[in-house]
């Protein structure tokens, strides 16, 4: 059977689910990338390190005042296509509260809320929510309603679907089951043919919106920024990346490199580094600029490139290699192809990066991540975000939480430390702090026995406990 024949299949399963042909292509592109056996990886060898970046600092002028012309031309997309089921939710992990009870979604609502009473623009925002975060964030987007910051004809950009590969034959999986797990997200890469396939695209740009600022929605540093807007529109690019020095929380994530061959400007994520090039890849002092996955798009270069790729960027091809139920290790061994959305770096000619400060950049991937966001080593500043205090010096402190704290109810029974001081806190077992714990330095503590103990109020700085 030919690849062409064989890919009839899984076209055949995405019309009939209503995918768009742009989506269609993207995922035909990856495909036929995995018959001809590429994994997708970047070898060390074949790279070199990305030496210097501009600098925030120096491009983007400090309480820059948004041009008004500027904002009618630009949208705000926030990625918002993840669950929170490592942490034990089953909804839109951006609905988890934060500080105060006040939930990502509000924090990000009402960062475009204070853009547009800062401006009096009617700044655009849409939320790329998949299939899974839809219809939780449409019911909570609700409560904007009079602010028109809801609806899904309003700010839905609906991520597509695509199928599993069954790793023996290659061809859509079949799971009765649960056909839902017949389908899997093409990662965050998608945003490109999903503007393209939804409409999105056209419509933007038939209203004179030129420029995108796109981030994660898990990522409440990152807010739209007037200096970084201006220096964008004035310098022509067509692409531009927000990197940041990396520190030992960022080993995991991706990094920019230089390519070897034609001295292109790439992404390389940890799942394209070989098990042997993995020390190089963790190396913060090798690879120092980290991808905050906060990118700014020229839509009509954008509109350009698809129209010459047949609809497709050429973006590298992830290979993830799962079982049909992630829940059930016996079922059938699938692939699961995805893109990344920053490798979009090396197929818009003329790209560029730009290190940002750490302030622009505080995710949530894991409780231990919520947990730091939670202390009084982040605040809310007036615009929107919640970034590190300026005593921290853009280190965040490094959280490194058991299993007994995966789930998110799991923290509120922990209490909460000062981190304001803290480097690294580690924490082994059932703990309870009590009111007035102040860490400082780096801190263990581990608990051995099955009873929750209890950490009295006090400092402790640069010491390892046993309860």
């Amino acid at each position: 059977m030919s690849s062409m024949s064989e890919f009839i299949f899984f076209r055949n399963k995405m019309e009939a689910a209503g995918v768009n042909e742009a989506a269609i292509r993207a995922f035909e592109q990856n495909y036929h990338a995995l018959e001809r056996d590429e994994n997708g990886m970047i070898a060390e060898d074949s790279i070199k390190p990305c030496e210097s970046l501009p600098d925030f600092a120096d491009v983007a002028a400090a309480d820059e005042d948004f041009s008004p012309e500027l904002l009618a031309k630009t949208v705000v997309i926030k990625l918002n296509g993840g669950l929170g089921t490592s942490m034990g939710l089953q909804k839109a992990k951006s609905l988890l509260p934060v500080k105060g009870g006040t939930t990502f979604l509000d924090i990000i609502a009402n960062q475009i809320l204070h853009l547009r009473g800062q401006t009096g623009g009617m700044v655009r925002f849409l939320l790329m929510n998949s299939f899974s975060t839809s219809e939780d964030t449409l019911e909570h987007m609700e409560s904007y309603k009079d602010q028109n910051l809801s609806g899904a004809e309003n700010i839905e950009l609906m991520q597509n679907q695509v199928p599993k590969i069954d790793a023996e034959t290659m061809l859509p999986v079949e799971w009765e089951k649960d056909q839902n797990h017949e389908w899997c997200p093409p990662g965050h890469g998608d945003l490109y043919a999903a503007l393209a396939g939804s409409g999105w695209l056209d419509a933007l740009l038939a209203d004179g919106v030129k420029y995108a600022f796109v981030s994660n929605s898990d990522n409440l540093g990152a807010v739209l920024d007037a200096g970084l807007l201006r220096y964008f529109a004035d310098s022509d690019l067509p692409f531009l990346m927000e990197a940041t020095r990396r520190t030992e929380a960022d080993k995991k994530g991706g990094h920019l490199a230089v390519r070897n061959l034609d001295g292109q400007m790439l992404l390389r994520e940890v799942a394209q580094c070989a098990d042997e090039d993995l020390e190089d890849f963790q190396n913060i002092n090798r690879h120092r600029y980290f991808n905050t996955n906060s990118l700014w798009i020229r839509l009509d270069v954008l509109k350009v490139l698809l129209e010459k790729a047949s609809g497709a960027l050429p973006l590298p091809m992830i290979k993830n290699s799962k079982t049909v139920d992630p829940r059930n290790r016996e079922s059938p061994n699938v692939l699961q192809l995805e893109i990344a959305m920053g490798a979009a770096i090396e197929s818009f000619p003329g790209s560029s990066a730009v290190c940002v400060p750490r302030s622009r950049f505080a995710p949530v991937k894991t409780t231990s991540d919520l947990f730091a966001l939670r202390s009084d080593a982040y605040e809310q500043t007036p615009d929107g975000r919640i970034a590190l205090v300026a005593e921290r010096a853009g280190e965040p402190p490094v959280i490194d939480l058991s299993d007994d704290y995966k789930m998110v109810d799991s923290l509120e029974g922990l209490g909460m430390p000062s981190l304001l001081r803290a480097q690294h806190l580690k924490i082994r077992g059932s703990v309870r702090f009590a009111d007035g714990v102040k860490i400082v330095g780096d801190v263990s503590f581990t608990n051995t026995a099955d009873e929750t103990k209890w950490v009295a109020g006090g400092k402790y700085q640069d010491e390892d406990i046993m309860l």
